[in-house]
């Protein structure tokens, strides 16, 4: 069992077999785990694609793998040292046997290519703009699970991923938040440019950052800037339920005008009895000037739930913030199949910068 450099054999098909269903699939030569996986239908976790969120962790159990794409950045070595691997970039040199979390709810969703129409826009925030889009007439709507994301397809096969904002519509609208990126050009675009009527290609749904409803634990909901958008989707399921388990929303920002939707979430803790709204700023005058509490938002966590163990945690930010809460979570006796996130700062060809950077290389 190991895990090796980038050549391996990749000229044979290999079985992939899941310990925990017993489910098997074939990779094709050059194929990752997650692709051969999403091929044959079977659903495992991931978000970034790329490597870099580790959202896709799994444990190799026998056989091996190399990473002949990109390296897996979101491991440490201890935890390479444990046999985890990255299911979005590990390709097979062998049959594997993996333990691996499989989310069998979004099995049945088929991924598809729509065009659709920009029919709302609205300023959420200084940096962020609100998108209502609809399927142009003669598609069919696009069916998703809340907190999932999708796809907003460019020229040159460049791909923008923004988290749908909400569940689906009977009139098949799909809510987004999206954060204008300094020198991003299309998000500076839709920022500046994009008008009423304007017609996106767009695929999804991607991503398997949804709910579990199989339990009845306390459940932390953990959002940092934009990362509001996936978990408001998956709040407003569970309000929509309804459930009586324990809810605690945080949500982390610099500023205050950066919480755009605060009053929404204010409404629901007003209006749900089991859900508590905790907004945090990281600005100290910030904080103070607005009433709420200073610091980092996954510290707040940990001041209010300083033992995890029997909650499950759902989060959604910029990277640092997943990083920090998925080492002090566990520090905090969060179990590691009870910590849902989405990382969903990268897109891919911006990934190639980062990695490059990562790796020394100029340019």
């Amino acid at each position: 069992m190991s895990v090796h450099g980038p050549r391996g054999d990749n000229a044979r098909v290999f079985t992939i077999t899941l310990q925990n269903s017993g489910r098997t699939f074939p990779a094709a030569p050059g194929e990752t785990v997650l692709e051969a996986a999403q091929r044959a239908g079977i659903a495992l976790p991931y978000s970034c694609r790329a490597g870099v969120c580790g959202s896709c962790k799994a444990t190799l159990l026998a056989g091996e793998c190399g990473y002949p794409r990109n390296p897996p950045v979101a491991l440490s070595g201890s935890a390479m040292a444990r046999h985890a691997i990255l299911l979005c970039q590990a390709v097979p040199a062998s049959d594997l046997t993996i333990a691996a979390r499989e989310v069998t709810s979004v099995e049945d969703i088929a991924r598809r290519r729509l065009t659709v129409e920009v029919t709302g826009k609205q300023s959420l925030a200084p940096d962020v703009t609100g998108l209502v889009l609809r399927p142009v007439a003669g598609q069919k709507p696009l069916n998703w699970l809340p907190g999932q994301y999708l796809d907003v397809l460019l020229e040159e096969r460049r791909r923008r991923p923004f988290s749908i904002a909400s569940g689906p519509k009977p009139d098949g609208s799909i809510e987004l938040h999206v954060r204008h990126v300094a020198g991003g050009g299309f998000t500076s675009w839709v920022h500046e440019g994009l008008a009423i009527g304007a017609r996106l290609h767009v695929e999804g749904p991607l991503g398997t950052f949804v709910p579990r409803e199989d339990s009845e634990r306390p459940m932390v909901f953990m959002a940092g800037g934009t990362g509001f958008a996936p978990v408001k989707a998956i709040v407003e399921h569970f309000l929509a339920l309804p459930t009586r388990r324990p809810m605690a929303l945080y949500w982390g920002a610099r500023s205050a005008g950066d919480l755009y939707l605060r009053g929404l979430a204010e409404r629901w803790a007003r209006e749900a009895p089991n859900l508590a709204f905790h907004p945090v700023l990281s600005d100290p005058e910030q904080a103070a000037a607005s009433g709420v509490r200073a610091g980092l938002v996954h510290e707040a966590v940990l001041e209010d739930q300083p033992d995890l163990s029997g909650h499950e945690v759902y989060m959604s930010g910029p990277p640092a913030m997943i990083d920090a809460g998925r080492q002090t979570f566990a520090e905090a006796g969060l179990p590691d199949e009870r910590l849902y996130f989405d990382s969903f700062e990268y897109a891919p060809d911006v990934l190639a910068q980062i990695l490059a950077g990562r790796a020394g290389i100029g340019g």
